[in-house]
């Protein structure tokens, strides 16, 4: 059932379900995140066989065809969201319902059906602790509503949580650049030096910035820069969060340093790029 926002007297069309039976694949009217934590699961989805041992994510829009054929001690949690649900502008769910920009798109691809994106996308060894954290930590915030900013913080770890799974989909070959954006890509939040980067890779900072540049048009450190910003944007425009949380939470020690970046890179403080994007929502 949608959630109903006690803070705010508004329906949510959000589901969490911590324990995910497979009796009803895909959900009507959603998108379908679902976290395998233990098991295996085997079936067909829109006539492909498709089979994810834990740990593993399964990825579904409303249109998919699933039927699962075998399950093997399986145990899986999903959550689920309405696409409107992706809007900066929330409205209600109507079949009336007009999209309007901007919305969040880190992730749409891995709804998307194509001879690469099969729904099963790819989880590597070191980012699935992080994604069970953040999936830990959305299903509590659905469950406690514990202030009035609980949707912000639930749009928050879903663009961390498709992100990631989008990068890692994206960067399939581990040549030593990949290696270095996984790790950029599940530790952007934290202190990174150009030394963790090096040793990651197993290559001189001569070397690393040169296949960096060949690869992203940029250093490495410079790239790592630019994702923590990019993050940043999409932060500042879909949730209410503050300066300093954004900040803290895109790998920034200081707000004051996030803000001279931001200006530097962006051209434009966080404040007047949120009011912009904002106001470019409204107007649609």
């Amino acid at each position: 059932m949608p959630q109903v926002d006690r803070h705010k007297n508004r329906t949510v069309y959000i589901e969490f379900a911590a324990i995910e039976d497979f009796s009803v694949l895909p959900y009507p009217e959603r998108l379908t995140l679902v976290l395998i934590t233990s098991g295996s699961l085997s079936g067909i989805l829109n006539e492909r066989p498709i089979k994810i041992s834990a740990p593993g994510v399964l990825c579904l829009a409303e249109e998919d065809e699933m039927k699962v054929v075998e399950r093997q001690n399986v145990a899986a949690q999903s959550f689920r969201f309405h696409p409107a649900f992706l809007n900066t502008v929330t409205l209600s769910e109507t079949q009336s319902y007009i999209p309007t920009g901007p919305s969040i798109q880190r992730g749409l691809s891995l709804f998307q059906r194509d001879d690469r994106n099969s729904g099963v996308p790819r989880v590597t060894e070191k980012a699935y602790p992080l994604i069970f954290e953040w999936f830990f930590i959305l299903g509590t915030e659905v469950q406690a509503q514990s202030d009035e900013r609980w949707v912000c913080r639930i749009k928050k770890y879903l663009i961390q949580i498709l992100g990631l799974l989008e990068d890692l989909n994206h960067n399939s070959e581990q040549s030593p650049v990949d290696l270095v954006l996984e790790y950029i890509h599940t530790n952007y939040p934290k202190k990174i030096s150009l030394e963790d980067l090096t040793n990651c890779a197993h290559l001189n900072r001569v070397t690393l910035n040169k296949l960096f540049q060949e690869r992203c048009g940029n250093t490495a450190i410079g790239y790592l820069l630019s994702y923590r910003l990019n993050v940043a944007c999409d932060l500042l425009t879909h949730t209410g969060m503050k300066l300093d949380e954004i900040a803290r939470d895109t790998g920034f020690e200081y707000d004051t340093y996030f803000i001279k970046q931001f200006q530097a890179k962006k051209g434009i403080s966080p404040t007047k790029y949120r009011n912009m994007t904002r106001k470019f929502a409204t107007e649609q």
